[in-house]
């Protein structure tokens, strides 16, 4: 499957929750061609809160639960208890709710452009044409399969290793599966130019323990998945389904052995591995590399990372070795499954079945205008058009301006922290400064808009407006090889519910839709701005002293900045804090994985030693006032407690854990307070209470 700029951006990025997880703007330089109709902009509300009369509904509380028994529980559990989960979501919360209302505003955007008949060619045009191509399901289901009849034949005709090496390399154009990926990112040695980063890959289940491990949980999800792939082959009529099912399981678990384990895969020291290409092509021979990148459209390739370098003989082996039917039987589910959602309603509805029910949960399908918008609004589509009408409607450059002011304000904090640590020597601290005086944050939207005038979308063809869409992606990353990168991208849009942290360009990146309550709120206390925004902002400066965003500097170049002995001092609380997680156990029989998440965890507790600090500064010595019986601190403790509200299918968690750094809600509030000898005063904490560490035991980096 095409890996979208979304994924090349990130690539070296911390999020702040996951991508799939589930707001007058100042002047914005769009191009001629790229202009979209907007209307007046909200104005910011300032008369309260818009949450409880402080910005925490304390309706959601559950005082029959002490604080320091559950403060997860204690801040949200009546909601908990009466919340329905819907039968379309694997998970529901805060961030959820903000996702709805950032998707209806961009349905009613879309809604408005198809009314007023846009022009042929402009990106009104295309906006509206994509998304009712999208939701004409009556078409969709008179052509089946058909959309595909000639890359199945293509894919059926490959006769060869040769061919068969051919396809892989065109895989990401054709929508396909190839055990070798490869995107174009920023150099982590020169983050000023681009390099080619290839990978192995190729797993269709989450994890390689769905693989390799005997539950039966995992035995369970691969016998569905069996009967799954034989049903995703019968729509193409390709006969022998469930033997070639099966032969695909078997393929993917030769895979999945060579596979690295999760918490080594996001070691920056391990997965970066620099070499020229004819050092590459030496040192991993059994290919045909040339023909490779030929045929994937790259030509004179100099140099590249490669991120997994012992899993990549192995997997070369098992290209050379493995019939060349399982390959092409396993290209050609991918093929089919990876496109089904362009398909008729009952391949996507099959595909559903199992990427959703099997494996999260999740009953039904959200509704098909929803999907419209999630497949217009995303960022590899046409989700930056969107997204300036988006904050022209809904971002006051007022709140721009409060964000700024909230960034400088918790960049205060951490230099203020970093110069108080005693773990850390002067010349460390020097850097790091450094590095904190070089963040540069983005807020809300950006400066330059992507030009997606290019991309030709009718009203009639979903199946090749998709394609159209992702051969403009591929061939924008692959033109970046031997380019200067560009600083002024982003890799989110607008309208996204999340944040950022870049390494490589050493910036942190709130867009407009997460810049809403309970994050933040122009009407709310300051304790709760701080206890929400403001600690996320701390979460995403944090990142870039994480275990492994400190691996680079503050020009992004990945180098070690740190004296070894300091190094040393930060391993002893980095490794204690995921022991800590390691005790977690959010499905009976599966834990937390603290290293695979210590960078999140990271975040979390320094993100909210960073928010209380700058909040206390923001007192500037004078007590908090009491709102509604409750302290200052108090309140900023709910406002993180209120940010992680969130509800979650048994399912869905069992796969976050093996394949989301995040660790669950409930953990990045109980798992991250108890550390604070604060939320202790603030909550009456004693030795008595269930989540009571011992003053030695609780872990504070910054």
């Amino acid at each position: 499957m095409l890996r979208s700029r979304k994924f090349i951006v990130l690539a070296a990025c911390a999020l702040l929750v996951a991508c799939g997880s589930e707001e007058s703007s100042a002047p914005v330089a769009v191009p001629e061609t790229q202009e979209v109709a907007a209307t007046t902009t909200e104005s910011v509300a300032t008369a309260g809160p818009e949450l409880g009369s402080f910005g925490v509904d304390l309706s959601y509380q559950d005082s029959s639960v002490r604080p320091g028994d559950d403060f997860f529980r204690f801040a949200n559990g009546k909601w908990l208890d009466s919340y329905e989960l819907p039968a379309d979501r694997s998970s529901y919360g805060s961030f959820s709710v903000l996702g709805d209302r950032s998707d209806q505003r961009v349905r009613t955007i879309i809604d408005d452009l198809t009314s007023i008949e846009p022009a042929a060619g402009s990106m009104e045009q295309k906006i509206s044409d994509y998304y009712l191509s999208y939701l004409d399901t009556e078409t969709l289901n008179e052509l089946g399969i058909s959309p595909l009849l000639p890359g199945l034949a293509a894919l059926k005709a490959i006769s060869n290793r040769e061919e068969l090496i051919a396809g892989f390399g065109r895989a990401m154009i054709d929508n396909t599966a190839t055990p070798f990926n490869f995107y174009v990112g920023a150099d982590r040695s020169n983050p000023d130019q681009h390099q080619l980063v290839l990978s192995v890959g190729g797993l269709g289940l989450p994890d390689r323990d769905y693989y390799l491990l005997d539950t039966e949980e995992y035995e369970n999800v691969r016998s569905e998945y069996v009967t799954h792939i034989a049903r995703i082959l019968d729509f193409a009529n390709i006969a022998n389904s469930t033997e070639k099912a099966e032969a695909i399981l078997s393929l993917e678990t030769q895979i999945a052995q060579h596979t690295w384990p999760r918490d080594q895969r996001r070691n920056r020291d391990l997965t970066y591995n620099p070499m020229s290409y004819t050092e590459f092509a030496e040192q991993y021979p059994g290919i045909d590399w040339d023909a490779y990148f030929a045929a994937a459209g790259i030509e004179n390739l100099q140099d590249l990372n490669i991120t997994y370098p012992s899993a990549m003989s192995p997997i070369i082996e098992l290209v050379n070795t493995l019939p060349v039917e399982n390959w092409k039987s396993y290209m050609t589910y991918r093929f089919i499954v990876d496109s089904a959602s362009v398909l008729s309603e009952e391949i996507d509805q099959e595909a559903f079945y199992f990427s959703s029910t099997v494996l999260r949960g999740v009953p039904e399908q959200r509704q098909r205008w929803e999907r419209g918008v999630m497949r217009v609004g995303s960022l590899n589509s046409l989700g930056e058009a969107v997204g300036q009408v988006y904050v022209e409607r809904h971002f006051p450059e007022s709140a721009k301006q409060q964000m700024d002011d909230l960034v400088e304000n918790l960049r205060s904090a951490l230099a203020e922290s970093i110069a108080a640590i005693d773990w850390m020597g002067s010349a460390t601290k020097e850097a790091a400064i450094k590095k904190l005086e070089a963040f540069r944050p983005k807020i809300a939207y950006p400066d330059e808009w992507k030009d997606l005038s290019s991309i030709e979308i009718t009203r009639d063809n979903l199946f090749a407006n998709a394609q159209n869409v992702r051969e403009f992606n591929y061939e924008d990353e692959i033109s970046r090889l031997g380019q200067p990168t560009n600083r002024e991208e982003w890799g989110m849009t607008p309208q996204t519910v999340n944040a950022y942290y870049n390494s490589s360009f050493n910036e942190i990146v709130f867009p407009a839709g997460i810049l809403q309550p309970p994050f933040f709120d122009p009407g709310a206390d300051a304790a709760v701005n701080y206890g929400g925004i403001g600690a996320v902002i701390g979460h995403e400066m944090g990142h870039g002293f994480d275990d492994q965003g400190s691996k680079s500097d503050f020009a992004g170049v990945q180098r070690n900045w740190w004296s070894d002995e300091d190094r040393a001092n930060f391993d002893v609380l980095t490794t204690a804090l995921a022991a800590q997680y390691d005790q977690f156990e959010p499905v009976p029989g599966y834990f937390i994985d603290g290293n695979f998440t210590l960078g999140e965890n990271i975040g979390d507790v320094g993100g909210l030693s960073l928010g209380y600090r700058a909040y206390q500064m923001s007192l500037n010595g004078q007590e908090a006032p009491v709102i509604d019986g409750y302290t200052g601190d108090q309140r900023f403790f709910l406002a993180w407690a209120q940010v992680w509200q969130r509800k979650y299918r048994d399912d869905a968690l069992i796969q976050r854990l093996t394949s989301d750094p995040h660790s669950p809600s409930e953990f990045r509030v109980n798992g991250v307070v108890r550390n604070f000898a604060e939320w202790y005063e603030a909550f009456d904490v004693t030795p008595e209470d269930d989540m009571y560490l011992p003053p030695a035991e609780r872990i504070r980096i910054w």
